[in-house]
């Protein structure tokens, strides 16, 4: 459970980091809240990896959560369009990363 609730923040911290990168573009101050969370998000994740969870399994659902995540809130925040092919490309990544946690031995996981 301690692993689950690491990852949610890594991802929590890199979707708020991409969103404030955008929002940077308007107000500098942005930059910051950018670059803090990106280091927390990569703090979160070395953390994870130290207590044994499976690169792949950790990058893969921590980059399409992000992904996923980001092109809505992009949506929600910034009017950034959300295309039919848009969706399309989200469930694609998902996909990807259920192909590769389905490969792993779950054993080494818990």
């Amino acid at each position: 459970m301690r692993k689950w609730a690491i990852l949610v923040a890594a991802i929590v911290l890199e979707v708020a980091a991409t969103l404030a990168l955008r929002a940077a573009i308007d107000n500098a101050w942005w930059a910051a809240l950018t670059v803090a969370g990106y280091a927390g998000a990569f703090v979160a994740l070395a953390a994870l990896l130290r207590l044994g969870a499976p690169i792949g399994v950790v990058y893969g659902i921590w980059a399409a959560a992000g992904v996923a995540l980001t092109a809505v809130l992009g949506t929600v925040l910034f009017a950034e369009p959300f295309t039919p092919l848009i969706g399309i490309g989200i469930a694609a990544v998902i996909a990807g990363v259920v192909l590769v946690e389905t490969g792993h031995d779950r054993e080494v996981r818990s």
